[in-house]
Order: structure tokens, then sequence, then C-alpha cells
């Protein structure tokens, strides 16, 4: 004989296990700067489904034109740390003075040591390496933007 559980019951099983819908999702702008072709529509995409406004910029003089031109709250910028004519740190500084107290995080496909060592990079600044998942993209940038001023979350 062979018991198995009714299907009303399996189907209960399987539904309390999912994880809680929306935990990963938001409603902010997020302004994403990449000069990779192949990799900032996957952003956006990944981004734009969980309920992000997305803003996007091939390197930085593009993007502080989307900034001035916006006229809505940025939440938090996703750069490459390594962009064409201006580094995403450049880009950040500059940002920081037409956009007061949005968020940071940068994304590389070099290592986070790497960047550290290299001093492109401060410790403990927030940092997703590439490539990356979507849903390690989206719980880093939930990560970021839950964070408070006082205690910004590390990478």
């Amino acid at each position: 004989r062979i018991h198995l559980p009714a299907k009303a019951a399996a189907h209960e099983s399987l539904v309390s296990r999912k994880p809680p819908s929306g935990a990963l999702e938001g409603t902010e702008t997020i302004l994403i700067v990449e000069d990779q072709e192949a990799v900032r529509p996957l952003a956006r995409r990944v981004l734009t489904k969980a309920g992000y406004t997305v803003l996007d910029a091939p390197d930085g003089e593009q993007a502080l034109l989307v900034c001035e031109r916006y006229a809505g709250p940025v939440h938090a910028v996703l750069t490459d740390v390594v962009l064409p004519a201006m580094s995403g740190r450049k880009l950040v500084d500059r940002l920081s003075a037409i956009r007061a107290g949005m968020k940071v995080l940068y994304m590389s496909g070099y290592t986070d040591n790497a960047i550290v060592h290299h001093g492109v990079l401060e410790p403990g600044v927030n940092f997703i390496q590439k490539p990356f998942t979507p849903k390690a993209l989206l719980s880093k940038l939930r990560e970021v933007l839950d964070a408070t001023s006082s205690g910004e979350a590390e990478s």
C-alpha cells in the first residue's frame, strides 16, 4: 500500500513554504549608470519588474543630465565603478551636489578586495560584484535603501 497526502493538503504545504511576496520589491526611483549594453537593460528590467521607477544612462555625463532633468526624487544610484570618461566614484561625488541624500550601490566585474586594494573605493562601501543574479541585485539594493544614514550597509 502507498499512502499519499490529499491534494488540498499538499497544495497548502507548498503555499506556506513560499517566501513572503514583495520582500525585495520597492517603489523608489533608481538611476542605473552602466556602459555595458548587455548589463544596463537587464538591470533595468529586473528593477522595473520589482516595482521600481528606473532611470538609466550609459556614462557619467548622461547620468548627470538625467538627474538634472528628472523632477522627482532619485533614491539611489546603481553605478559601475569603471565608466568611460568619469569613474563611478567621481560621478557619485558630482551627483551628491545635486541629489543630497541619494543612496549608492557600486557594481563591478572586479572583486571588492581588488577595488579597495587599488584605492578605487573605500572599505565598507555598498558594493555588488558582477555578474549578479536578479535576486542578489534586488536583495542588495533593498539593503542599501533600507539602511539608515548613520549606519550605511556594508558589502
